[in-house]
């Protein structure tokens, strides 16, 4: 089990959200906002979730309002937006920090000092894409779209 496979982060409804039940599955992580331009993605990402997960993959999506206040509302609002807006299902944590001294300790995993792809986190809807062991295996601009080319044959290789 891997570094990622440890963490435990809080869930939207205040529960535990524990990254263990990731173990052999395919995730992309995504940081998330509900007043984004690139908040349409959401629905992208409903799809990848539904089009995969059968084959073990999960979006995981963490709402972060560190980029221009763009996800301001509470958890509860979220859940709300997100599933009456985009039938969202794939988990969704509590906010968190993705860059700065309050950076999440997922975020140093990902983008920390040391890791594969290190580095701020440029905006929201940044993307990263952990094999089956939790290790980082890509990461993809906000910019770059849930069914981009490149990210989908990066999802069915390391499916398999």
């Amino acid at each position: 089990m891997s570094v990622f496979h440890d963490l435990t982060l809080r869930g939207l409804d205040g529960q535990d959200l524990p990254l263990a039940p990731f173990r052999d599955k395919v995730v992309l992580v995504v940081n998330v906002a509900s007043r984004c331009g690139l908040t349409p993605q959401y629905a992208g990402l409903e799809a990848l979730h539904q089009q995969y997960r059968a084959r073990g993959f999960s979006v995981l999506g963490l709402p972060c309002n560190q980029f221009a206040g763009q996800e301001p509302d509470s958890e509860a609002q979220i859940r709300e937006f997100c599933s009456l807006n985009y039938g969202v299902s794939f988990p969704l944590s509590a906010k968190l920090e993705v860059n700065g001294p309050g950076r999440h300790p997922l975020y140093r995993l990902l983008a920390g000092e040391g890791a594969e792809f290190p580095g701020d986190i440029g905006w929201n809807f940044e993307k990263f894409l952990l094999g089956k062991d939790g290790r980082v295996l890509a990461r993809f601009s906000p910019r770059t779209a849930p069914d981009d080319p490149a990210l989908l044959q990066a999802i069915e290789k390391a499916l398999g």
